[in-house]
């Protein structure tokens, strides 16, 4: 790829830690700066993304706002990757996926440790819970995928410059979709 390539990133249901791994990248942050433009990041206080060429997402589809946000951010990006476990197979909001939605809720908000008002809140602004946790590539196409938890700052920095260059990916620590 020649040029000066755009980038964003997003997080949906996850912990942002795949976003501080981005961080983590230190100093090879600006070797990286050098080569992408970065939109919306945490980089950048850029609050509305515009067309791009590569996406990360991070975490994954637990609400009707994250589904939405995907589709939305998807259509932005010449290529997505999810990067993280929560991105690529549900992660850690996944672990809710065997046990009903009512039963989360109750525990969450009627019957919890911490539980002060026991009431489940119902209010048009609050997006709503799906019945299990998707990954992003059950939601949109994915063109690849940066497993990890989080993937370490290396294999993301390998893994733009790979993309950046044009070299093949290594199948071990990306998989193509």
């Amino acid at each position: 790829m020649g040029g000066k390539l755009k980038i964003a990133t997003c997080s949906l249901a996850g912990c942002f830690g795949c976003h501080m791994s981005i961080l983590d990248i230190d100093e090879r942050i600006l070797d990286l700066a050098r080569v992408f433009e970065f939109n919306k990041t945490p980089l950048t206080d850029i609050k509305d993304q515009t067309e791009c060429d590569i996406g990360i997402i991070e975490g994954g589809c637990a609400n009707s706002d994250n589904v939405e946000v995907l589709r939305e951010f998807r259509g932005k990006c010449k290529i997505l990757v999810s990067i993280g476990d929560c991105a690529t197979m549900g992660g850690v909001p996944a672990m809710r996926n065997n046990i009903p939605i009512r039963e989360c809720l109750a525990e969450a908000f009627l019957s919890g440790p911490t539980v002060t008002h026991g009431i489940i809140p119902n209010d048009p602004e609050i997006p709503l819970m799906l019945n299990r946790v998707y990954p992003c590539n059950q939601v949109v196409r994915i063109d690849y995928h940066l497993p990890g938890c989080p993937p370490g700052a290396d294999s993301i920095f390998s893994f733009l410059s790979a993309l950046k260059e044009g070299r093949k990916l290594d199948s071990g620590k990306c998989l193509l979709k």
